[in-house]
């Protein structure tokens, strides 16, 4: 047996091989499960699809790198869940794709940052976000302001996510560009950030 072990040990490229087929192993039996547990593939009690402008926001949200600085995700450890609020459920994920979990946090985690602000305290904070938080690090979008929101692909994107389990009626896909009317870039992304993590109501 040793001199097995010290020849798998001597050939890196068998053990590569045995180090992958291992790692497959153990990653399939953690995540396999999860498919089939319910609290991972139902959206939690409330929890509602995008709207148009929500949608939009979110596009807009990942277009400028807010995802580089800004996790949301809430671990259930007490230093996570004093400072961000109630840790987060797999079931208030069910819609989003991609995930906008994250790790990097430069910029607190914005996962119950919906409803903590009002939407002109957000308008301020992403045109010049010094002029709210002295320290802040984080740099401005003005340009967001005056530019109106592309409407052109909203319903292709909508019937796509409705494909992808997302439920849509037609109505809902038909309305959508009405709903981004007269709407800037801004006003998507405050709408988008308005809603995070408000979908499941628990106390802090």
């Amino acid at each position: 047996m040793a001199f097995k072990h010290e020849s798998v040990e001597k050939n890196i490229g068998f053990m590569m091989v045995l180090i992958i087929v291992v790692i497959s192993i153990g990653g399939l039996v953690q995540i396999v499960p999860l498919f089939f547990m319910h609290s991972t593939t139902e959206p939690v009690a409330g929890l509602e699809p995008y709207s148009a402008l929500h949608l939009s926001g979110r596009d807009i949200y990942v277009r400028e790198g807010c995802y580089v600085c800004h996790s949301q995700m809430i671990r259930p450890f007490r230093a996570e869940t004093e400072r961000y609020g109630h840790y987060s459920l797999a079931g208030e994920f069910v819609y989003d794709r991609p995930f906008q979990w994250g790790s990097k946090r430069t910029g607190p985690d914005l996962h119950r940052v919906g409803g903590r602000y009002s939407d002109e305290w957000h308008r301020v904070h992403l045109v010049n976000p010094r002029d709210v938080v002295p320290e802040s690090i984080m740099p401005g979008y003005p340009w967001l302001e005056t530019t109106p929101v592309d409407n052109d692909d909203i319903r292709k994107k909508m019937t796509v996510l409705r494909k992808l389990g997302a439920p849509y009626s037609d109505e809902d896909i038909e309305a959508a560009p009405d709903a981004l009317a007269d709407k800037t870039e801004l006003d998507a992304l405050i709408a988008y950030l308005q809603g995070l993590g408000t979908a499941v109501k628990i106390r802090r």
